[in-house]
């Protein structure tokens, strides 16, 4: 009997300049899971002249830590254009990264409407598969399955991660894009029985070599 091959699952996140519909992503984080082979993590941080930060949210920024960990705005180093990269250059990277996938995430609609806007503002076409998990809800109905308790509503994602033996990230990588990443793929890997995977070095704002060019508007 021919079985179906997994889809790729692309784990993600985004760290913004607020919660408001033209919000922009200042830190994006893919961990990559094709149908077969291993896991690749990518990270892109966006040059702040493309961020519009004067329609920024200041909560939005200090929550994900921005003047903290923006390469132009970290206080214990002179400001370093090599570590970001152009709106577009970047949006497109991960076009390619995410096309034909699943994303999964912490309420992944928020992530992929940030890039979704910004991919199209910029000519491109988001590629990546219009079923979005979210690995809050798979909890959830996983306990509810099994027959435990859960959490009154409005859920927090902290709580529901415990309930199946998966720590949130620490304070040093909460809200960074890559930690938020990574505990999503924790997440889904313990509900779907797959083991923990050593993970290579993430690239860091630049797509494997072989990745077809975005697809255009």
């Amino acid at each position: 009997m021919e079985t179906t091959p997994p889809a790729p699952l692309c784990f993600i996140d985004t760290e913004t300049t607020s919660l408001r519909p033209d919000r922009r992503a200042w830190e994006i984080a893919v961990i990559a899971r094709p149908a077969s082979g291993p896991d690749v993590e990518h990270i892109w941080l966006i040059d702040a002249d493309h961020l519009d930060l004067g329609n920024a949210d200041l909560t939005a920024l200090r929550i994900g830590r921005f003047f903290e960990r923006h390469p132009q705005y970290r206080p214990d180093r002179e400001p370093d254009l090599g570590d970001v990269q152009d709106e577009i250059d970047a949006l497109a990277e991960v076009e390619a990264v995410t096309r034909g996938a699943h994303l999964v995430g912490a309420v992944p609609s928020f992530d992929a409407d940030t890039l979704g806007a910004r991919m199209r503002a910029n000519g491109i076409c988001p590629s990546w598969h219009y079923h979005l998990l979210d690995f809050e809800t798979l909890i959830a109905g996983y306990m509810a399955g099994m027959g435990k308790p859960l959490p009154s509503l409005p859920w927090r994602s902290d709580d529901l991660s415990r309930l199946i033996g998966v720590e949130p990230p620490g304070e040093d990588e909460r809200h960074t894009a890559l930690g938020d990443a990574r505990w999503a793929a924790r997440a889904w890997d313990a509900i779907m029985g797959r083991g923990a995977v050593k993970l290579p070095e993430p690239y860091r704002g630049r797509a494997p070599a072989g990745i077809r060019k975005p697809a255009a508007c």
